[in-house]
């Protein structure tokens, strides 16, 4: 299985939105898996689609959904175009009036069986081509807010499929609650959600119940890099919007990302950017009022 496996950089990339045209990219897509959830649309073509060796027949308008590490693969006789989602489903956010969690549910309708296909119209409410459309355009056009409004889009793509399943027989039971342990697969929920503390990673191996040793294997086998790694790049992504849409001072945003200091922050900055945060603050910020 491991010659299958597809790198993505479920780090700095969490959510990937895009158009696929099977003319200008690599096609048929071969059988392969990865870490994401995926969810196609179906825009021009009829595509046969494999996933984990179940065969469906997608038209314009269908929905597919891959569960994270399910092998799939798409072929088609003919020029066909789909619209498609990739995303960490552990930092997609929470429902905010309880503990329910998306990646919960999901990882129980798989162990139930749950259809991943959604002919066209079965979602009735819910208009696909446009979640699709604004999520691709924002993402292209890259403005304040354009990830947590794509977020919530794919939140309301989700809910419509457990609607869906609920309307099937489908029961949401207390696993989907209160879950307060972690694996190596989720424990960058943890992570983001303490990323303020100067959080270190033998305490996060702790909260993933692992030995410091295993834990230190494990991150890089499932996300291409250590822990340390993804914890100063979370920390710097977080920095950077600060950067671009805060007048927050260097203090004050180094205190809010978990850096030791602002001299530690700034330091690891100019390493990565080749510039201080001052100067990415104004320089971006002018190529911004520009653009507009």
């Amino acid at each position: 299985m491991n010659q299958l496996f597809e790198y993505g950089d479920i780090i700095n990339r969490p959510i990937e939105c895009f158009y696929f045209i099977s003319e200008h990219n690599n096609f048929p897509v071969r059988a392969h898996w990865h870490y994401y959830m995926e969810v196609l649309y179906m825009q021009e073509g009829v595509a046969t689609v494999v996933a984990d060796n179940v065969t469906y027949r997608l038209f314009p308008g269908d929905l597919i959904l891959f569960h994270p590490q399910s092998i799939h693969a798409i072929d088609s006789d003919a020029p066909i175009r789909f619209a498609g989602f990739k995303f960490d489903i552990n930092v997609m956010n929470q429902f905010q009036s309880s503990s329910l969690k998306l990646r919960n549910i999901f990882r129980n309708a798989k162990a139930n069986n749950m259809p991943i296909y959604f002919p066209a119209g079965s979602m009735q409410g819910f208009d696909a081509f446009l979640t699709f459309h604004i999520c691709i355009d924002e993402i292209h056009h890259q403005s304040y807010g354009t990830w947590q409004l794509v977020q919530c889009r794919i939140n309301e793509l989700l809910i419509a499929i457990i609607r869906q399943w609920i309307a099937d027989g489908f029961v949401i039971d207390d696993i989907s609650y209160h879950e307060d342990t972690y694996d190596i697969y989720t424990i960058t929920e943890y992570i983001d959600q303490h990323l303020s503390a100067e959080l270190t990673v033998p305490e996060i191996a702790e909260a993933c119940n692992m030995s410091y040793s295993y834990f230190a294997k494990k991150f890089p086998a499932v996300y291409g890099k250590t822990c340390k790694e993804y914890l100063e790049e979370r920390r710097l992504y977080k920095v950077e919007e600060y950067l671009l849409y805060t007048n927050f001072d260097l203090n004050y945003i180094a205190q809010e990302t978990g850096f030791s200091d602002c001299s530690h922050m700034i330091k690891s900055f100019k390493k990565k950017h080749m510039e201080t945060p001052k100067k990415y603050r104004d320089m971006h910020r002018k190529a911004f009022a520009f653009s507009e």
